[in-house]
C-alpha cells in the first residue's frame, strides 16, 4: 500500500512535466499559463486574508468595545479597556512563537534576501502561518501593514507553483514577483502598482520583457479577482485632485524636503527602537506582551494608531483633522508601528508609511492653509502627495510610489505634484539614510541585495578564515644574489620583508627585481629593502574576501599582507588572489547544493 501511494505521489509530480512536454509549450507560453494561475490564486489569498482580519477585528475590537461599553468620540475611564485589545493579540499569538517561530521571524527583510540571493524556495506553510498571523496582529490592533504580509503570501503561492514544476532559479525569481504583484495589485485594486512594486522592491529594478510580461499578467489577473469579490473600489476614498495655483508647486518642493528628512528619521528611530527590543533580556514570548501593552497605552489617548488606520487615512485625505492632532500622530503613529514590529509581532511596513506620509502632508496642507488663505489649498491633497511621498522616500521606490497614486486618483494632474515630491523627498532620504526600511537589516548584515548572489558571498568569507597562517618572509637585508637563488626554488612571486624584530618593513616581487636582474656588479651590493614597496596595502584578518579583493584589484597585485589590526608592523598572515578565488567557489558550491536541497 506504502509502495502504491509513493508512486501516486511520484505520478502526480511528474504530471505537469509531461504535460508541458507533450503539449510542446515554448518558454514564454508556459511562464504566461503560470501566471495566470497564480494571479488568480494570489486574489483569492488576498480575499482570505482581509476577511481573517475583519474576522479578529469583529472577535476583539468590536465585541470589546460593546461589552466595555467604549465610546471613542469621548474621554472616559472605559477607554482604559482598549489597553487589552492589542494584548490579546500577542496572547493569541504565544502557540505560532512556540510552534511556528521561524515563519515569524521571516520577514520582508528576510524574504527580499530568499528571492534574490537563496533561491526564491519559499516553504508553502507560510502562507497559513505568517498570513494568519499576521491578521491577528492587524484585527486585534497592532499597528502594522498588511501589505507586506499579504506580499509574501502571494511570493509563497508563485514558489511553490515554480517548485511543483520544477522550474529553474531566475524563473522561479520571477514567479514570486507574480504571486508578490498579484498580492499587492488586490490589495489597492491598482494592477499597475502592483507590477512596479514587484520589478522595484522584489526584483531590484531588474529589467527583461518576459518576466514584465508574466509579472503584468498576474496582477491583471488577481486584480480581475479582487473586484469580482470586493467590488471595483480603490483601497482609499480619494476626492478629484486639483491644482490651485502654479505657486502651489513651490509648496510641494518644500513638502518633499520634509518627508525626505521625515522618512530618513522614521527609518533610523524604528531601527533604533527594534534594537532596544533586542537588547532586552526577557523571554522570547513575553517581548510581544510588552510592545503590545505599549501600543494598548498609545492607543487610549489616540485610538487612530490601532491596525492598519485605513478608515482614517481616507479621513486625512478629505481634510479631517486638525494640524496638532496630526502632529501627534506623525510622532505616535510611527512610535506604534515601530513597537509593534519591533517587539516582534509579525506585518508590514506598507500601511504604516502612507498613514504618516498622509498625516505629514495633511498637517503641512493645514498650516499652509492658515499662513497662505488667499490661495485656496485643500490640506486633502496635501495629504495625498504627502502619502505617496513618504511611500517613495521610505522604501526608495519612487515608481511604485507614483503609480499608486495615478491609479487611486485617476487623475493626469497628479502626475507632476508626486514626481516632484517623490523624487525630492526619495533624495534628500538616500542622502541622510543610504538603506531603505527593507533592507537596512540586510545591510547590517553585511548583505548587499543590488550586488548579488556572487558578491555577498564575497562578504560572508572572512580574510582570517582563508588566508595562510605561515606566510613566506624575507629579510629586509638580503642582497639581490641571495634573492636570485632563493626565487629560483620557489613559485611565488611576492615575498613580505621584515626586519630584526620580525616587523613587516615593505613588500617585493619579482617584477621589482627585473629592472636590475643583469647588473651582475649591483648583486653583492643591493639588498633587497632597495628595491621593495615600503608603503604596503594590507588587510585586517576579520575584513571579508570582498574588501581585500577590492585592494587587490586597485593596486593589481596577486597577494595581500595580512596584519595585526592593533598593530600594524605584525605580520599574521597573507592572502593571495587564488586563494579567495577558491574559498568563493567553495562557498559557492556549498550554497547551492544547499539551496537545490531545499536547505
Amino acid at each position: 500500500m506504502l509502495n502504491l501511494f509513493t508512486r501516486l505521489l511520484a505520478l502526480l509530480r511528474r504530471g505537469p512535466l509531461v504535460l508541458t512536454s507533450r503539449l510542446r509549450l515554448s518558454e514564454n507560453t508556459f511562464m504566461a499559463i503560470l501566471a495566470v494561475a497564480i494571479g488568480l490564486l494570489s486574489g483569492l489569498c488576498n480575499f482570505a486574508f482581509r476577511r481573517t482580519i475583519e474576522f479578529f477585528h469583529w472577535l476583539v475590537i468590536e465585541q470589546g468595545v460593546s461589552f466595555f461599553a467604549i465610546d471613542f468620540n469621548q474621554f472616559s475611564p472605559q477607554r482604559f479597556w482598549v489597553v487589552l485589545f492589542p494584548l490579546s493579540g500577542a496572547l493569541l499569538l504565544i502557540p505560532f512563537g512556540l510552534f511556528f517561530a521561524r515563519d515569524l521571524r521571516f520577514g520582508f527583510s528576510a524574504f527580499l534576501e530568499q528571492v534574490n540571493l537563496r533561491g526564491a524556495k519559499i516553504p508553502g506553510r507560510t502562507i497559513l502561518t505568517r498570513g494568519l498571523a499576521s491578521a491577528i496582529t492587524l484585527g486585534t490592533g497592532g499597528s502594522a501593514g498588511q501589505e507586506g504580509p499579504i506580499a509574501q503570501i502571494g511570493g509563497a503561492v508563485g514558489s511553490q507553483f515554480g517548485q511543483g514544476f520544477k522550474v529553474s532559479g531566475n524563473r522561479l525569481k520571477v514567479l514570486v514577483a507574480c504571486g508578490v504583484s498579484g498580492g499587492v495589485a488586490a490589495t489597492f485594486n491598482a494592477p499597475i502598482a502592483g507590477v512596479f512594486f514587484a520589478q522595484e522592491i522584489v526584483l531590484l529594478s531588474s529589467f527583461e520583457i518576459a518576466s514584465f510580461t508574466s509579472i503584468v499578467i498576474a496582477s491583471g489577473m488577481s486584480t480581475v479577482v479582487s473586484r469580482a469579490l470586493l467590488g471595483n473600489e480603490v483601497a482609499f476614498a480619494v476626492p478629484p485632485y486639483q491644482v490651485g495655483s502654479h505657486w502651489e508647486l513651490l509648496l510641494y518642493l518644500l513638502l518633499g524636503l520634509l518627508v525626505g528628512v521625515l522618512a530618513a528619521a522614521f527609518i533610523d528611530s524604528h531601527f533604533r527602537v527594534k534594537g532596544l527590543f533586542d537588547r532586552l533580556r526577557l523571554p522570547r514570548l513575553v517581548k510581544p506582551l510588552l510592545g503590545m501593552l505599549l501600543v494598548g497605552l498609545i492607543g487610549i489617548g489616540l485610538p487612530q494608531v490601532f491596525g492598519n488606520g485605513y478608515e482614517f487615512i481616507n479621513g486625512f485625505l478629505q481634510g479631517d483633522g486638525t494640524w496638532r492632532l496630526l502632529l501627534a500622530l506623525v510622532l505616535f503613529k510611527a512610535l506604534a508601528t515601530s513597537i509593534t514590529l519591533g517587539s516582534g509581532m509579525p506585518g508590514g511596513l506598507f500601511a504604516p508609511v502612507l498613514y504618516i506620509g498622509a498625516v505629514i502632508g495633511g498637517c503641512f496642507g493645514h498650516l499652509a492653509q492658515q499662513l497662505l488663505p488667499q490661495l485656496g489649498l485643500l490640506p486633502g491633497a496635501y495629504a495625498l502627495i504627502g502619502m505617496g511621498a513618504f511611500l517613495s522616500a521610505a522604501t526608495h521606490a519612487p515608481m511604485t510610489a507614483i503609480f499608486l497614486l495615478f491609479e487611486m486618483t485617476a487623475s493626469y494632474q497628479v502626475i507632476v505634484p508626486i514626481m516632484l515630491t517623490c523624487v525630492v523627498g526619495t533624495t534628500i532620504s538616500r542622502h541622510f539614510c543610504k538603506e531603505s526600511l527593507d533592507t537596512v537589516e540586510l545591510a547590517r548584515a553585511g548583505i548587499n541585495l543590488e550586488a548579488g548572489k556572487e558578491r555577498n558571498i564575497m562578504k560572508s568569507l572572512r580574510v582570517g578564515d582563508v588566508m595562510a597562517r605561515q606566510p613566506v618572509t624575507l629579510p629586509e637585508s638580503m642582497t639581490l644574489r641571495q634573492f636570485t637563488d632563493f626565487i629560483s626554488q620557489t613559485r611565488h612571486t611576492n615575498f613580505p620583508l621584515v626586519n630584526q624584530m620580525g616587523e613587516l618593513t615593505g613588500i617585493i616581487s619579482v617584477q621589482d627585481f627585473l629592472g636590475v636582474v643583469f647588473e651582475k656588479d649591483l648583486l653583492d651590493l643591493v639588498v633587497v629593502k632597495e628595491l621593495a614597496t615600503i608603503e604596503v596595502t594590507t588587510v585586517f584578518e576579520d575584513e571579508n574576501l570582498d574588501q581585500a579583493m577590492r585592494r587587490i584589484g586597485y593596486r593589481n597585485i596577486e597577494q595581500l599582507p595580512v596584519v595585526a589590526r592593533d598593530c600594524r608592523q605584525q605580520l599574521v598572515g597573507i592572502i593571495s588572489r587564488r586563494d579567495m578565488v577558491s574559498a568563493y567557489n567553495r562557498a559557492l558550491m556549498a550554497r547551492t547544493l544547499k539551496e537545490d536541497s531545499g536547505g
